[in-house]
């Protein structure tokens, strides 16, 4: 069991967001993915993935892309076994360009609290490391 669970009020989307904003600042795939189920559906930009064995593969290739990561995540909306988030985050490639990425992100859990889908669309912006602000 994976509390907050569902149906959500404004008081617990709120406490499961910031779980969820504090696991993946983590940067450890081994942490984030406890979150999900085990036959979790992810569409993440133009990925399709399925299950936690690809999922994981995936935070794996990202957080090597995506350097010295920072993300935030606000509550959109939600409604009984649903929440929308607006995200952004920073990060820096291999040869040093920071970027600031915004989106929108679409989860619905289990009973048990557990994240069965998450429907992601991201924007990246390159900026100057002054410009940061997370």
């Amino acid at each position: 069991m994976k509390p907050p669970y569902p149906p959500f009020t404004e008081e617990s989307a709120l406490a499961k967001i910031k779980g969820a904003e504090a696991v993946w600042n983590t940067c450890d795939p081994d942490k984030v993915i406890l979150a999900y189920t085990e036959d979790s559906e992810w569409r993440n930009r133009d990925e399709f993935l399925t299950g936690r064995d690809e999922i994981h593969a995936f935070l794996v290739r990202k957080w090597k892309r995506e350097q010295n990561y920072t993300l935030h995540k606000e509550l959109w909306a939600y409604q009984d076994n649903r929440i929308a988030v607006r995200f952004e985050y920073e990060w820096h490639d291999e040869d040093g360009q920071w970027y600031r990425s915004y989106g929108n992100e679409n989860w619905e859990f289990n009973p048990e609290g557990y994240m069965q889908k998450r429907y992601a669309s991201i924007n990246d912006l390159k900026i100057n490391a002054e410009d940061r602000k997370l």
